[in-house]
């Protein structure tokens, strides 16, 4: 499993921005890839940055070329 900062340095490079670690966490927890709520997630029903449409899919290519997700 990639650490978050892998995911980052791989979508900087190729899509040229970096997403915050909090939309990877919102990416990774819709697919099933969390366990646990953050230790300092103030709601554990709402997200304070929640990832925007537009950075998701890049987001999601990072996941599949690490494995962490299948294609669909």
């Amino acid at each position: 499993m990639a650490t978050y900062r892998e995911i980052q340095d791989h979508i900087r490079a190729r899509e040229r921005f970096v997403p915050q670690t909090c939309w990877i966490a919102h990416v990774m927890s819709d697919h099933g890839l969390t366990t646990r709520l953050a230790p300092n997630r103030i709601s554990a029903s709402e997200r304070a940055k929640p990832c925007p449409h537009d950075k998701r899919a890049a987001i999601e290519a990072a996941l599949r070329h690490f494995g962490m997700i299948r294609s669909s």
